[in-house]
């Protein structure tokens, strides 16, 4: 940390990166901050595994497994563990995802809302909350975009403000998928984030991320991450 106002705004950041997070896992989600419309597809649980890493140091690390099931395959029932590092922020933090998709991409617009909260484990504070409204526009068979907007809560020093977002997806080939996303918090969270995100044909179970993106503040922090995800 350079001074305690960075450090504040580090902190802020990272619980509103975690606050917008859910959990599916077909090409937005994961380690992505802008969602899709999409659940998990039915009969399928997963396990979301990833690692920010924040310049200078601080960061936070995501364990989030989650289903949907036969019988209902309009909902994505999960949950998350996120332990942060920084001197605002950290602690471990737990609690519920859940998405409910209204219409499936498959059908032209794909129509969904996302919730999720989670307390400090150490402290039993409400630690952060979300709804979101997700919506996926499939442009081709291998381009689309996903749109992000809804409402968030970050403790009682980070009050509720709205958030946006909006990603495109490209799959450039050889098991590839290129994403790009731009978000933002009020009052002045502003940011985007890059990256690849391997899905091996001959293993289609397994999702590697690796991506990079950037806060605009006054020092226009960057932060890294590494994700896996594994389907059963």
């Amino acid at each position: 940390m350079k001074n305690n106002s960075h450090g504040l705004f580090l902190g802020t950041l990272l619980w509103a990166v975690a606050a917008i997070l859910a959990s599916p896992t077909l090409a937005a989600g994961g380690a992505h901050i802008v969602d899709d419309s999409e659940v998990e597809t039915p009969g399928t649980c997963h396990l979301e595994l990833w690692v920010s890493r924040f310049v200078p140091g601080d960061g936070y690390a995501n364990v989030g497994p989650a289903c949907t099931f036969l019988k209902i395959p309009w909902l994505e029932v999960g949950a998350a563990y996120q332990h942060y590092w920084d001197d605002i922020a950290a602690g471990p933090l737990v609690g519920p995802q859940i998405k409910i998709n209204f219409q499936p991409a498959s059908e032209g617009l794909g129509v969904a809302l996302g919730l999720n909260a989670a307390v400090n484990a150490r402290t039993g504070e409400l630690g952060l909350a979300s709804l979101l409204a997700l919506v996926t526009i499939p442009v081709t068979e291998k381009f689309r975009i996903n749109v992000n907007a809804g409402w968030s809560y970050l403790n009682d020093e980070n009050p509720t403000a709205f958030f946006w977002g909006g990603q495109v997806e490209v799959d450039v080939g050889w098991d590839v998928t290129l994403m790009m996303e731009a978000f933002g918090r009020q009052p002045g969270v502003i940011g985007n984030q890059m990256g690849l995100r391997y899905t091996p044909a001959a293993h289609p179970r397994f999702d590697f991320d690796l991506l990079v993106g950037t806060i605009f503040d006054q020092d226009s922090t960057k932060f890294f991450t590494l994700g896996v995800t594994v389907r059963f």
